[in-house]
């Protein structure tokens, strides 16, 4: 894994760091690349029962394409009529979504700064959000002639609804962290000093829950934009049923009835 993304597991929480503080954390081929190992190896690692996601330096989360890389591919495009370029949402972008959005654990996304584009659309595949107050959000998409990519179609109109988003998408501007905590794009702002202890005690409080519970939770609010009530209750039956034959549950019912904190074996 190429030194642009740190990845670290501990104590069941794996902590997925985007390291290029120098280039505002813009996403070059190698750090793509570096992303996506790290988040599929995260999702997939049964040991891992939470995921941090967060970046270096404090100026910027992620703001998306590295444009200096990306016109020197496109340059290359033309020359040799390749047209490999854009192939990076289908190679990169969708893979690290989906790794996040589905992973059958919690995903906490602390944002240290701007999040733009792609940057943005990976915060947003997160469970929960937390956000230093001197970060921003941008879409940005439509400020370069392109459309949305990493998941914001999907997961913007969810969070704010349909017309804000199609309002920031078609008219990109800076959102600061007190509109994102309105619009309900932050969770929690934070100080800009505090933000990585905090957002690791939010993670590793979820990587010490009941992670069948939670993976049920995130497929059952998946479940319910997309399917009728009837549909939903039936999920919630399935889901239900599974997170009772956890031992998970059973230890939350005997230290309920002991009067105890519970601890849970994520299983």
């Amino acid at each position: 894994m190429a030194d642009t993304v740190l990845y670290e597991v501990s104590d069941g929480l794996a902590t997925i760091t985007l390291n290029r503080p120098e280039a505002m954390n813009a996403l070059n081929v190698a750090t793509k690349v570096a992303l996506r190992e790290a988040a599929e190896s995260a999702a997939g690692d049964t040991a891992v029962r939470a995921i941090l996601l967060t970046a270096a330096g404090d100026r910027a989360f992620c703001v998306g394409q590295d444009l200096k890389e990306h016109i020197g591919l496109l340059a290359s495009d033309r020359e040799t009529g390749a047209g490999q370029t854009m192939s990076t949402v289908k190679e990169h972008y969708n893979p690290i979504v989906r790794a996040l959005a589905g992973a059958a654990k919690p995903v906490v996304a602390a944002v240290n700064g701007v999040a733009a584009g792609a940057g943005f659309g990976f915060a947003l595949a997160a469970d929960y959000r937390l956000v230093a107050d001197t970060a921003a959000f941008n879409t940005s998409f439509a400020g370069v002639a392109l459309t949305a990519d990493s998941g914001i179609s999907w997961t913007l109109p969810r969070v704010i609804g349909p017309s804000r988003a199609a309002d920031l998408l078609l008219f990109p501007r800076s959102i600061s962290a007190q509109d994102a905590l309105e619009l309900g794009i932050a969770n929690r702002i934070v100080p800009s000093a505090e933000l990585r202890p905090e957002a690791e005690k939010v993670a590793r409080a979820l990587a010490e829950g009941p992670t069948v519970a939670y993976a049920a939770i995130k497929e059952a609010v998946a479940h319910g934009l997309t399917h009728s009530l009837e549909e939903t209750l039936e999920k919630e039956d399935e889901l239900q049923a599974r997170a009772g034959r956890s031992e998970d549950h059973a230890i939350a019912v005997q230290a309920f009835v002991n009067k105890e904190k519970p601890k849970y074996l994520g299983r």
